[in-house]
């Protein structure tokens, strides 16, 4: 297959860039639907004419139709979308990136998605489907998943769907509360996960950040230490990768704590986290939920997080990650592997 694509890149380049383009289309309907031919037009940056000659032509081929809300795949076109991944990765030079990663961080899985979410928000959709994929082909016979808060894991949680093989799950958050958008915050992602998983869930019904006289007192109460020893048996945990500076500033950080993050050159933040351009520690929130010690007894441990500005981030957190699966995209991979900070 590869020798056919490079065979195809030198004699039919204008074949591949219209497939590519027409990937691209079904992939975003396919996130999206029902959505319509203008708003399809400006999130692809391609002209209402050029789009419009486009999807004639996809349901010319049955694999779109259009509705009064908007287009969506037809079982053709979702059956031609999946059977297209694997060699558009290899056209978009995605499976190289995931090597390339994989060798270099020591990861037991690298997964690359087109895009940088950064410049089109429709890509954290995509990788987090990747991840729901991921996910499926983990899971066991009874699962405990544990599940971080943010932005992404918020997508990861809209494109979660019923496990076809009925396996029994029980979702947890990883962590108390950040008080943010509530969107945003663990218990939310985590019922949301199980609500579209048709599966069930426990919430941990605490502060994300306490003292230590506070944090002593609530690990003792009864229910939140049952549900703490249940977090800590999961057979899944997956999260974000946050940038320092800025998961201070949400956290509401103290300034005596903020000014040792700065003075740390702290460029990612994990679980409680606060890790410099080496991966070393340099401060420690106390946090109720999973630790890091608590990840190396974890099976299957996976991160997701994309974007050109999280690269230092992922890469940061990553030194110390050995064996996780990272779940990217095309801007965050391509920033790592130029090795320009």
């Amino acid at each position: 297959m590869k020798s056919l694509i490079e065979v195809q890149k030198k004699l039919l380049p204008d074949l591949l860039q219209v497939m590519q383009k027409r990937y691209q289309i079904l992939q975003y309907i396919r996130l999206m639907q029902p959505i319509g031919r203008r708003s399809l037009s400006t999130s692809l940056g391609l002209s209402e004419r050029v789009l419009r000659s486009e999807v004639t032509f996809l349901k010319e081929q049955d694999l779109i139709t259009t509705h009064t809300s908007g287009m969506t795949l037809t079982d053709e076109g979702a059956s031609l979308l999946k059977n297209l991944e694997e060699m558009m990765k290899d056209v978009l030079g995605l499976t190289s990136l995931e090597n390339t990663l994989k060798d270099k961080f020591n990861l037991s899985r690298v997964i690359v998605v087109s895009g940088n979410s950064d410049e089109s928000p429709w890509v954290k959709k995509e990788m987090g489907r990747a991840c729901v994929a991921c996910i499926k082909e983990r899971l066991i016979g009874k699962n405990i998943v544990a599940v971080t808060g943010g932005t992404t894991l918020a997508a990861v949680a809209e494109m979660m769907t019923p496990d076809s093989k009925n396996r029994e799950i029980l979702f947890v958050p990883a962590r108390g509360g950040l008080g943010e958008t509530v969107e945003n915050q663990a218990n939310t992602i985590c019922a949301k996960m199980a609500e579209r998983a048709s599966e069930n869930y426990r919430l941990l019904h605490v502060p994300d950040q306490l003292s230590k006289e506070a944090y002593q007192s609530i690990i003792e109460e009864p229910s939140i230490k049952e549900l703490l020893a249940i977090m800590k048996s999961s057979s899944m945990v997956v999260h974000g990768i946050g940038d320092a500076k800025t998961m201070a500033e949400r956290r509401k950080t103290p300034e005596e704590d903020f000014l040792k993050i700065n003075q740390g050159n702290a460029v990612a933040e994990a679980f409680g986290y606060y890790f410099d351009q080496e991966g070393t520690i340099v401060h420690k929130v106390q946090t109720v939920g999973i630790q890091l010690d608590d990840i190396e007894e974890v099976p299957n441990v996976i991160a997701v997080a994309g974007g050109s500005s999280k690269a230092k981030a992922i890469k940061a957190y990553m030194k110390q990650a050995l064996d996780s699966v990272l779940i990217t995209d095309e801007g965050a991979a391509n920033e790592l592997i130029r090795d320009t900070y």
